[in-house]
């Protein structure tokens, strides 16, 4: 009677060997290597395999440890590349905003009014005519604003669709505003001092411009 060969540790997960079709093609002698082979069970003994090919079995199973490793470095590397990349943007953000500040209180140190005040995404008549007054003055406000109730009702974003006059005070064309700021479609406070400015310059004061546009019914 032969004795029974002898039985070492049972391998029973994937980085202690390679799959079993693996194991299998090594021990056949084949070179084809099984891209499926299933994990190996408690059933293939690494003990059962000559000693050359244990090797084998052995770095194919490294090789695998590395790989996971790799990636997970890999998906270590790219979280703190993210990571990296928003904390650059919020320090770049922070500084615009601080450059912005910094440039609003020099125009209010100037004497610019629009400087006080920040741009919304959207704006109640309310807070417009509480701009206007402020921006205005309380001596010729109402004169301004009767010109603008009629001239677009207080909408900021008003598009004549016959002249394609735009804005608070219908500026023909609203480009005109850009001459006090390149944000005269979205912000009431440029196109606010911009209509002072041509009240002033055109009929000397809005009072003056309402004088005539009642009688012309534009100005």
């Amino acid at each position: 009677m032969s004795p029974m060969p002898l039985r070492g540790l049972a391998v029973a997960s994937a980085t202690a060997v390679t799959a079993v079709g693996s194991v299998v093609g090594v021990a056949s002698g084949s070179s084809a290597q099984n891209n499926d082979a299933q994990p190996a069970t408690d059933a293939t003994l690494l003990a059962d395999l000559p000693a050359g090919q244990q090797a084998q079995v052995q770095t194919a199973s490294l090789t695998r440890q590395a790989d996971a490793v790799a990636v997970q470095a890999d998906a270590s590397a790219r979280k703190d590349a993210e990571h990296a990349a928003r904390a650059a943007a919020a320090r770049s953000a922070e500084a615009k905003k601080a450059a912005a500040d910094k440039a609003a209180e020099k125009r209010a140190a100037a004497g610019d009014p629009t400087a006080t005040f920040a741009v919304r995404s959207s704006y109640t008549v309310a807070q417009l005519k509480a701009m206007a007054a402020q921006i205005v003055g309380s001596g010729q406000f109402q004169c301004f604003s009767n010109i603008v109730d009629h001239e677009s009702t207080w909408n900021y974003l008003a598009v004549n669709p016959s002249s394609g006059a735009y804005g608070l005070v219908q500026a023909l064309p609203g480009s005109k505003m850009a001459t006090v700021a390149a944000d005269w479609q979205t912000n009431p406070a440029t196109q606010i001092k911009w209509g002072l400015n041509y009240m002033n310059s055109a009929y000397g004061s809005p009072c003056q411009a309402w004088a005539f546009w009642q009688v012309h019914h534009a100005y």
